[in-house]
């Protein structure tokens, strides 16, 4: 299968290399530093005491790569729409396109059902570009399970988890998407199909719309901020918020946040992704992982005090630390 991948970041990386050790034929989008390790040295995915490496195809230029089998996106939110309208060349009319973010899609909102029906998501997608370029009924989307990190350009360390779970997000046939819950399996990932892709992406979204702001917030672990009845009941009452929009369009959460604070717990102390990003000085991923929620709750006339709060919190952090970047350079 003809894979190419789109952020090489932690995710994307690990995944490249997985499905290039697997036999895949398998590009990857790159630049800087990371397009000289790739071309130079391959990926290498190191997992305890294994490691693996793996030649892929690298390039800044998507023209480079033709159309693929699967385009898998593993960008930031906010990078997406930039990220759709550059992959065009990489893409035909049936190529399939495959998701493996964080937070909530921009195709979301499709196949809702009454008045949120099809309802763009502009926080996600502000200009349209998702939508343009990336046909729902190609797309399949993608919740992982995992936890890894760059250790330098090319290099990436698995952490922990191993599970994706995959799902069609319009129209497409179950047999392209078993297609490629196939090869991720031949390629080692623990690969699922959801009955319904948006439930799992909700219920994972959940569970960490509340610990990555937080965590970027405070400079906390899991562990600490768990630990700290105030910081636990705020958490929850987002959390209680976000399961009153998952009701109202169609995806209901069972648990209470004490069951996924304990979870989240036994992890110890957890950075989560968010938190690496402001210590690294990386734009954060808002829109996906707040935004995108509480624009869904205003279409949906639900009232989330405690999520506009956080909301609030994470813009102004995230803007004073873009305006001391500027004080400072």
């Amino acid at each position: 299968m003809k894979v190419g991948i789109v952020g090489a970041g932690a995710i994307g990386l690990w995944l490249a290399g997985r499905l290039a050790n697997a036999g895949n034929n398998v590009s990857v989008l790159a630049r800087g530093k990371t397009l000289e390790a790739l071309t130079s040295s391959g990926v290498t995915v190191l997992s305890g005491e294994q490691k693996l490496n793996a030649t892929v195809f690298a390039s800044d230029n998507p023209a480079d790569f033709g159309h693929q089998d699967l385009v898998v996106f593993a960008v930031k939110g906010q990078d997406l729409p930039n990220a759709a309208e550059s992959a065009k060349a990489m893409i035909s009319p049936i190529t399939l396109l495959m998701s493996a973010m964080n937070g909530v899609p921009w195709w979301f909102l499709k196949s809702a059902e009454g008045k949120l029906a099809t309802q763009p998501l502009r926080s996600v997608d502000p200009e349209g570009k998702c939508g343009r370029n990336l046909p729902t009924d190609q797309v399949i989307g993608g919740v992982v399970h995992a936890s890894c990190s760059v250790e330098r350009p090319g290099v990436v360390r698995h952490v922990m988890g191993n599970s994706l779970i995959i799902g069609a997000a319009g129209q497409l046939e179950a047999k392209k998407v078993v297609l490629v819950q196939a090869a991720l399996t031949r390629a080692g990932f623990e690969a699922g199909i959801a009955d319904d892709i948006r439930y799992e992406i909700w219920y994972k979204l959940w569970g960490n719309m509340t610990m990555n702001p937080i965590s970027a917030l405070t400079g906390a672990t899991c562990d600490l901020i768990l630990d700290d009845p105030g910081a636990r009941a705020f958490a929850s009452a987002i959390m209680d918020e976000a399961a009153a929009i998952g009701a109202a369009i169609g995806c209901p959460i069972t648990e209470s946040p004490d069951d996924r604070h304990d979870v989240t717990r036994r992890l110890g102390a957890f950075k989560t992704s968010m938190l690496q990003d402001a210590e690294a000085g990386r734009q954060l991923e808002i829109g996906a992982l707040l935004e995108a929620p509480r624009e869904i709750a205003q279409l949906a006339g639900i009232a989330t005090p405690a999520l506009d709060d956080l909301l609030g919190l994470i813009r102004v952090f995230s803007v004073a630390r873009t305006a001391g970047s500027c004080l400072q350079a």
